[in-house]
């Protein structure tokens, strides 16, 4: 009977949205912005907690939570000269003066390094602080006189005034030491490159050391001149030599530094650190296997001690917390020091609160069957804490407050269900959310704590209108359950003029990895458009969230574990099979397609669900988890001498015979993430094996494959092949 609803409500969408009077192109989507969402910019809380400002082309605007009215402008850029656009900014505490970015060179995905400028709001006036090369990660110190940053993997400070330049660390070296940032593995898989941190007086510095001398290097040959260029970096692949880490500590009244500890045998990482106070250095520590992790304190004063504070184990492994945050509560000397904290102890992603005096746990503060998405705003003040969740359904993302209690829940949805997020005034008297959902473009909207509209900044009518226009708005959300019984997330995608007595090809769009979602009541964006493309060329696109993924809890999410790659193959020749019963599938024009994870999962689809699916589109897939970096694997498949299995069984190398189907592999030269030496092993066993394929590569291009045309080229690659192939 669910079936039967599902098809009957796709039926209807598609009926009452079949008068499109535009058609999408790919110039559309990657080169003509015709689908180009408008934001807001650099959202900065004020002081006060009743102004925010904001980025703009043109300069830093303050607004009125209030009213959400524009006030003043803090900074007009054309005021600077011929200073170069600038790209980012920041306050020192006091808000005389701004840190400006600009010129920014991206060394990876996450990290680069970018010019920076000082402006000075009572002169009027900027200079410029980067005199020695660019650098990384400058931060004002807490008050407002000092700026500290990492230039060629040294950690500096800088008085502002006089902008003499202080050396912290003097033999940081490319590809042997780093300081105050992180190595490329830290950087990709525990999301850290920021590695210092004042302390809240001024007076130290915290920071990290990297050695990677014992790192294996990986060589790019980076194409274009008369002679390709080496790049060499490391990268610890899956039971490689990591780096030794230490945090240290630097004292600028005395010009010393001291380690506070470091790696070991025992714990394998230090994934973060934060002061806790001004004597106070708290850090966490994980094992290789990362299913054990510590957190703990070092006190500086008379002499150092260190305890420990918090301590999770599991028999798969242990998250990083999404929120880690020390709190003081109350006033004065009565003031409790407390630990905000997300776990997943009791199967599902919850908040925690724990006595940093003690170390005991005061409460679980959320609870149920249903995860924590995210920490918004913590209220002392009022003892509130503002959060995200799946607690409507694991599609969703619903916006929440509680209390300190857990006690006086509200849901503060105000536009129905989809995905929302929020960022919170200094104080938390008032909020942005940006809400969207699968067929709404994103609506950024201000609310006082009371959750009462103040305005709607930006509503994207145009957008929303332009979508209608082009005859999209029609992406459905159902469940199919497999033969196992297991019920899955998916959504579908169909023609406008959508006829349930005609049979139509399907792709499949997967991605799969441990913990990620795909189907999720939020906007698109750019393939969301494309997957319209194609539905308005007679296709249906379908998406599921298989075993293994995010959102239902830890028990779903980690049942992959030591075996990836079989349980999500599986649901998707399920998925494939599902469709090819149903009355308006052409089951003989089954497609799947996926990048990296999703690369992997559709080169193992095509060759272990050969019956099932005729076409498949691989994009920078990894194909043998022995290639891939240390932290993510060894998490998901422990160490490769203990589960051999785990890392070899479920390569598509073994399957290369089974070839039968279309097969378009993609890769960039540069990706420095997932190295194009996968692909190059796939093209040998396919090659072994006798069979025919199709393959591109994009010179000096990373994961991501962009830049100028490439985008365009790259779908343009995919639609045709898909329209001459399935």
């Amino acid at each position: 009977m669910k079936k039967q609803l599902t098809l009957l409500a796709l039926v209807a969408v598609a009926s009452s949205l079949s008068a499109q009077t535009k058609h999408i192109t790919l110039e559309d989507i990657w080169q003509n912005g015709t689908f180009r969402v408008e934001g807001i910019s650099n959202i900065r809380s004020m002081n006060d907690g009743e102004h925010y400002s904001v980025l703009t082309r043109s300069g830093i605007d303050c607004y009125s939570y209030a009213s959400g009215e524009k006030e003043s402008t803090i900074l007009e850029f054309s005021s600077l000269g011929d200073m170069p656009a600038v790209e980012g900014y920041e306050f020192s505490a006091d808000e005389r003066l701004i840190l400006l970015e600009s010129e920014f060179e991206p060394i990876y995905r996450h990290s680069g390094v970018s010019t920076y400028y000082v402006y000075d709001r009572e002169k009027g006036s900027a200079r410029c602080i980067t005199n020695g090369g660019k650098q990384r990660l400058t931060a004002f110190s807490p008050d407002g006189t000092k700026v500290a940053y990492v230039r060629d993997n040294n950690l500096f400070w800088m008085d502002i005034n006089s902008l003499e330049e202080h050396a912290i660390t003097s033999d940081g070296k490319m590809n042997s030491i780093i300081y105050g940032t992180t190595d490329w593995v830290y950087e990709e898989e525990f999301a850290i490159t920021k590695g210092f941190a004042w302390s809240s007086d001024s007076k130290r510095i915290a920071y990290y050391r990297f050695d990677e001398s014992q790192v294996p290097e990986y060589t790019m040959q980076m194409w274009g001149d008369l002679y390709p260029e080496n790049y060499t970096y490391k990268y610890p692949k899956a039971g490689e030599d990591n780096s030794k880490v230490q945090l240290w500590m630097y004292s600028l009244d005395k010009n010393h530094s001291q380690c506070c500890v470091s790696t070991s045998d025992e714990w394998e990482y230090i994934p973060r650190f934060q002061w806790a106070g001004n004597d106070n250095l708290a850090y966490m520590l994980m094992n290789r296997l990362q299913n054990h992790m510590l957190i703990a304190t070092v006190q500086f004063g008379d002499e150092t001690r260190g305890r420990a504070l918090y301590e999770e184990q599991n028999d798969t492994y242990v998250e990083v917390p999404d929120t880690w945050q020390f709190l003081s509560v109350g006033n004065g000397k009565s003031a409790k020091q407390q630990m905000l904290i997300t776990s997943e102890r009791d199967g599902y992603r919850h908040i925690y609160l724990y006595d940093v005096i003690t170390g005991k746990l005061i409460r679980q503060i959320t609870s149920g069957y249903w995860e924590v998405k995210a920490v918004c705003g913590v209220d002392t003040k009022n003892n509130t804490i503002y959060y995200t969740s799946k607690e409507s359904n694991s599609v969703n993302t619903d916006l929440y407050k509680i209390g300190f209690d857990g006690k006086k829940k509200q849901c503060l949805n105000h536009s129905g269900l989809g995905t929302y997020s929020a960022t919170f005034s200094n104080g938390c008297k008032y909020y942005i959310t940006v809400y969207s959902n699968a067929n709404a473009a994103p609506v950024y909207s201000l609310f006082n704590a009371q959750g009462k509209l103040v305005k709607t900044l930006v509503d994207n009518a145009s957008l929303q209108a332009k979508m209608k226009d082009y005859g999209t708005c029609h992406k459905q959300f159902s469940t199919f359950t497999t033969s196992g019984g297991t019920s899955l997330n998916c959504y579908t995608i169909t023609p406008a003029d959508f006829d349930q007595n005609k049979k139509y090809p399907v792709l499949i769009y997967v991605y799969g990895g441990p913990g990620n979602q795909q189907v999720t009541n939020s906007y698109g964006y750019s393939d969301y458009y494309w997957y319209h493309m194609l539905a308005s060329k007679g296709y249906v696109v379908f998406c599921f969230d298989g075993r293994g993924t995010g959102g239902r809890g830890a028990d779903f999410k980690k049942q992959t574990y030591k075996d990836l790659g079989r349980m999500e193959c599986e649901d998707a020749i399920e998925a494939a099979r599902w469709l090819g019963q149903q009355s308006w599938v052409d089951k003989d024009r089954i497609g799947i397609w996926g990048w990296s994870f999703g690369g992997y999962l559709s080169s193992l689809a095509i060759l272990k669900g050969n019956d099932v699916f005729k076409t498949a589109i691989a994009v920078a897939p990894v194909i043998t988890w022995r290639y891939y970096d240390n932290i993510y694997t060894e998490r998901f498949l422990a160490l490769p001498k203990d589960n051999a299995k785990g890392y070899d069984d479920n390569s598509p190398l073994n399957f290369a015979d089974r070839l039968k189907g279309n097969y378009l592999l993609i890769h960039g030269t540069g990706d420095d993430n997932v190295h194009v030496q996968n692909s190059m092993d796939m093209i040998s066993a396919l090659e072994k094996a006798g069979k025919q394929f199709e393959f591109r590569l994009y010179p000096n291009k990373n994961h991501s494959i962009y830049g100028g045309n490439t985008r365009l080229n790259l779908y343009q690659l995919m639609t045709d092949y898909i329209l001459h192939n399935l």
